[in-house]
């Protein structure tokens, strides 16, 4: 079920038009989130899920309606989010430890005590690689790792600076099946154990409702929320409940919304 309220995350109204000549790419947006719920956005392609997350995460303005964050209005780029994309966009030059790292060097306040609290920050990001089954991985390059090793180093980027807000946009969706279904279980158990607030970017429903605990469907640009959907399967979620019937029906009754949104 989904978290109470107050909302970690809020939108009141929210619309985003990108320019005059190409009209709305979001529009009339209400929504929260509470603090520590997972939700999933669902859509067709270019029905605003990514502009929703630059809204959420002060990249970008809205024409209309107000942010806000953690009890704020979001009126620049917020330090307490971490994001991790389709493509990991590990940088060659530096080993996955080093890469894992960079948030540390970047953010603040961990940015002015980086050599201070070096050693403290490496055992941290050990850590982490550890929790997601890259121990020993430590001083490989980027290209010396799978696509899934790669992903898992990514997460752990997003994560390595304690964000309150996580940001996912489609992390999962360059992998092979097998390996996604790997990283569901990862993200899951990290989930469980912090409880930070997520927001999930995916073209994939089973994903959405394994890891959810509301999923939004959008209509087509200019997108809108046309359903909401809370998902009320057991936690913590083993993948064979990715079997059940109830999981199936769950799954089938999102389709159909974005099946009616495709004919629209």
């Amino acid at each position: 079920m989904g978290v109470s309220h107050p909302a970690f995350v809020s939108f009141d109204r929210v619309s985003l038009a990108y320019d005059e000549a190409s009209g709305y790419a979001i529009e009339d947006i209400t929504l929260s989130i509470g603090p520590g719920e997972f939700i999933a956005i669902v859509g067709p392609s270019g029905c605003g899920k990514s502009t929703f997350m630059k809204l959420c995460t002060g990249l970008k303005a809205p024409t209309q309606g107000t942010v806000h964050v953690d009890n704020k209005k979001v009126a620049g780029p917020l330090k307490i989010v971490g994001m991790a994309f389709q493509a990991p966009n590990l940088l060659p030059w530096r080993t996955t430890l080093d890469n894992v790292l960079l948030p540390l060097e970047i953010v603040q306040p961990y940015r002015s005590k980086f050599k201070e609290k070096h050693d403290e920050y490496v055992i941290r990001a050990r850590k982490l690689l550890e929790t997601v089954g890259l121990d020993g991985n430590e001083g490989k390059f980027p290209w010396e790792l799978s696509g899934g090793m790669q992903q898992r180093a990514s997460i752990c980027r997003a994560l390595i600076h304690d964000p309150e807000l996580l940001m996912l946009d489609e992390p999962f969706g360059a992998l092979d099946a097998f390996t996604r279904e790997e990283l569901w279980q990862v993200l899951r158990d990290i989930w469980q154990e912090k409880r930070f607030t997520v927001v999930l970017v995916t073209h994939d429903l089973r994903e959405a409702t394994y890891l959810a605990d509301t999923v939004y469907c959008m209509s087509k640009r200019p997108g809108k929320i046309i359903a909401k959907r809370e998902i009320d399967l057991p936690r913590p979620r083993d993948l064979e409940i990715t079997y059940s019937e109830r999981f199936t029906e769950i799954v089938h009754e999102l389709r159909a919304h974005i099946g009616r949104v495709r004919k629209g």
